[in-house]
């Protein structure tokens, strides 16, 4: 079997199987992540170059528990084994897996018990600190392994049979809490694996510069514009690889932040000439949005209707053969867990049913993507800081920062609230130092006192949240003083405002957005 430089991580139903894949592409080298009960005969299509096997919740001594081919042993290939991806490994090939007396979670100090290539340069002293999370531990070694590393708790957290390049860590190299995590999987990579560094956001974008044309041939492709960084990076891409043959529709549904339809469609016209349709649809929204206040119904009610408007203005155009999407790769690997797709997918995501109303193709040029990885394209293709770091916006717009019903002049006064968050978050400079920052209009009213009068007005809570890829995020710890500002402003320029919160939740168990 022919080899690439392609890593294939088997996902155990672990929650930092995305971070491993994340960790192998920070350091060039592409992966994908796949169910643990990939058949044989699909993974050898694939050509690893290397194979992870993840860690995950189960016991390796559970009766239903995940498991592996033992053929995936045959493919003479290396082999990282993470936590319970350790576990199996020792307990496929003949080692003894015991329940450990307490669960070992945290930190914990890892002792080199015997040099290792996998440990090249990774000790300053004889100890690092790693980030344990197990319930069982490798009492007996495989035949052919040695101990590389243990604890105060485990004998064997570090094994490695090097005749066969398996290498196995019982704690997680892929978190931050592990010192010197990512040389150790740089090591298995480049030392162990021997693979190389291929994987940039150039070459990413030559493959898809060079392989678009051949999949479009003629056809017309219709693409959805939101002025989010994904449909913009997915445009910008696409309009480079076949010109004119995109389409590009924008549709202004009403609930945008304020003179963003102008803005976008100003920079992505002017600045990159893309062929692009602006359609002011936001009667159509608001009327049918008119007495809706259940979140859900809000969400259902935008999605069917931009459908509808979407799908009304593509038929106009001839000859269209393909629907682009900006799907990135964490939507994928939703349906490619071990246990099966996932049961709840996002009710606004993208623009479900087009392609089965439209009879379209899809083309998903980001699908292989992380967010990191869509911004550092967007870099490579000359788009703005401005819109590369534009904090996220909810599929459904202001309408689920609204509680309650929607009307103009509530999103009137969002829109100017919010606004002051964006200059204010910019001009202290925390704009690009928080994942997102913005305003959400609440649907009660409170006294106040304004000059000589009482006053009877809205509230508006502020949200501002640091998160990484917004699975998790905690609430910002903003400075009181521009949190301060914040709130004078929003108080003394915006009518219809007399009080500003803070919101100091974190996900979990809140959400980032309210609705």
């Amino acid at each position: 079997m022919q080899v690439s430089d392609k890593v294939i991580i088997l996902d155990f139903g672990s929650q930092y199987t995305q971070l491993i894949a994340r960790r192998i592409r920070e350091s060039g080298v592409y992966s994908e992540i796949h169910p643990c009960n990939i058949g044989i005969d699909e993974l050898r299509t694939m050509k690893p170059g290397a194979l992870v096997f993840s860690g995950g919740p189960a016991s390796v001594l559970d009766k239903n528990a995940p498991d592996i081919d033992m053929k995936i042993f045959d493919l003479n290939v290396p082999i990282l084994g993470i936590c319970y991806g350790m576990q199996l490994i020792a307990k496929k090939l003949g080692g003894i897996v015991v329940p450990s007396k307490d669960r070992e979670y945290g930190r914990s100090d890892l002792y080199k018990v015997k040099d290792s290539i996998l440990f090249k340069d990774v000790f300053d002293e004889s100890k690092i600190q790693v980030w344990m999370s197990h319930g069982d531990k490798v009492e007996k070694l495989p035949q052919g392994f040695q101990v590389i590393g243990k604890t105060s708790n485990i004998e064997i957290a570090a094994m490695e049979d090097p005749n066969r390049n398996i290498y196995c860590l019982q704690f997680h190299p892929e978190v931050a809490h592990t010192y010197n995590g990512e040389k150790i999987i740089r090591n298995f990579l480049f030392d162990v694996a021997r693979l190389k560094p291929t994987w940039t956001m150039a070459s990413f974008v030559r493959s898809v510069l060079k392989e678009v044309p051949s999949v479009v041939g003629d056809a017309n492709v219709v693409c959805g514009i939101s002025g989010g960084i994904d449909s913009t990076v997915v445009a910008v891409l696409l309009n480079k690889a076949i010109g004119r043959k995109l389409h590009c529709i924008f549709v202004d549904n009403g609930l945008l932040r304020l003179n963003e339809g102008k803005e976008v469609i100003h920079y992505l016209t002017d600045h990159f000439d893309l062929n692009l349709r602006y359609v002011d649809a936001k009667d159509i929204f608001l009327s049918r949005l008119k007495g809706i206040t259940d979140p859900e119904q809000k969400r259902k009610i935008i999605g069917r209707t931009f459908i509808e408007v979407f799908e009304k203005e593509a038929r106009s155009i001839e000859n269209v053969g393909f629907l682009a999407q900006g799907t990135l790769y964490p939507d994928v690997i939703e349906s490619v867990s071990y246990k099966g797709p996932s049961a709840v997918i996002k009710s606004h995501h993208n623009v479900g049913g087009l392609p089965e109303k439209m009879n379209l193709k899809l083309i998903e040029p980001l699908r292989e993507l992380f967010k990191d990885e869509v911004r550092r394209v967007a870099t490579e293709l000359g788009i703005p800081d401005f819109l590369i770091w534009r904090h996220p916006f909810p599929g459904p717009g202001l309408a689920i920062r609204i509680i309650g019903e929607i009307t103009q002049s509530r999103l009137e006064i969002l829109r100017q609230a919010d606004k002051i968050v964006e200059m204010e978050l910019k001009d202290s400079g925390w704009y690009y130092k928080v994942w997102q920052g913005f305003a959400v209009l609440l649907p009660l009213k409170t006294v106040g006192v304004m000059g000589d009068e009482r006053t009877y007005e809205h509230v508006v809570a502020l949200r501002v949240v640091d998160s990484i890829d917004a699975m998790t995020a905690d609430w910002s710890r903003i400075p009181s003083e521009i949190l301060a500002r914040i709130s004078n402003r929003i108080i003394n320029e915006v009518k219809g405002i007399n009080r500003v919160v803070y919101d100091i939740s974190s996900k979990p168990p809140s959400t980032i957005e309210w609705e």
